[in-house]
């Protein structure tokens, strides 16, 4: 019997690569976007995550066909940039919602079915921006590392019911997530030209980073894992950086982070 799996944000980037991998390993694939992209063997949901009554629906249309629903991703996610002082509040506001509350809601979604089926693996896309804030992406890096905790938090609620939870961490992934990214240069003078200088050291590590099918293999092989710890990073250098992060004193650390991105 083929597992059933739902993958959020599944239309472009690492979604659309994990939902790809998931697919190729036999597992009949959900995708949840606004916007359809066809690709062979994935069924594509318009759904938008910061709607609750999209999401419910379309989780319990798949639950009626299919009689189970034992994979979850959480891959919808989107960026913004800019200093705290000059982000408008909706703004973060709107990258919170989309985020992490898409994610809360989409899992909220599947527990009860996983809980009544005694199983299921709900793997939850972070960033190594998570455990590293970045400087001018702040709200997006405050995203991640609120993914992270909720993660942790679940991963222990739900252990009694056969249900696994994790975070996957990527680092800089070359995909149209950089282009998507919504970006904000004002107060740029009053700043010193940090704020445009800070993102141009992000986009050039993104366009250098890791293909988005790398990262989506990943995924896929972590979804179908027999067993998960809560927190993965992808690649070595990215294992390497969260450990130290852990290791070194917080002042250290972010004194560190503020040459690379903060001038």
């Amino acid at each position: 019997m083929k597992k059933i799996a739902i993958v959020t944000g599944g239309s472009s980037g690492i979604g659309r690569a994990a939902a790809e991998s998931l697919t190729a390993s036999g597992v009949k694939v959900y995708e949840f976007s606004r916007r359809e992209r066809i690709s062979e063997g994935i069924i594509h949901k318009t759904v938008d995550v910061t709607d609750e009554e999209s999401v419910n629906g379309a989780v319990q249309e798949i639950y009626m066909s299919e009689g189970r629903i034992d994979i979850l991703v959480n891959c919808a996610g989107f960026g913004i940039s800019g200093a705290i002082e000059f982000t408008e509040l909706k703004d973060a506001k709107r990258q919170l919602d989309v985020n992490f509350f898409g994610t809360v809601s989409c899992t909220k979604a599947v527990l009860g079915i996983m809980r009544k089926q005694k199983s299921g693996r709900i793997v939850c896309i972070s960033s190594v921006a998570g455990p590293i804030p970045i400087p001018f992406q702040a709200f997006y890096s405050a995203s991640k590392a609120a993914i992270n905790s909720y993660v942790m938090a679940l991963a222990n609620e739900v252990k009694p019911f056969g249900i696994s939870v994790c975070s996957v961490q990527p680092g800089d992934i070359a995909s149209s997530f950089t282009e998507a990214r919504a970006k904000s240069i004002a107060g740029d003078s009053e700043y010193g030209g940090r704020i445009s200088a800070g993102v141009s050291v992000m986009e050039k590590d993104e366009r250098g980073g890791m293909k988005p099918e790398t990262a989506g293999s990943y995924i896929a092989l972590v979804a179908l894992r027999k067993k998960v710890k809560p927190l993965y990073a992808i690649g070595f250098k990215y294992k390497l950086f969260c450990v130290i992060m852990k290791l070194l004193p917080c002042r250290l650390s972010n004194w560190m982070i503020g040459l690379i991105y903060a001038g």
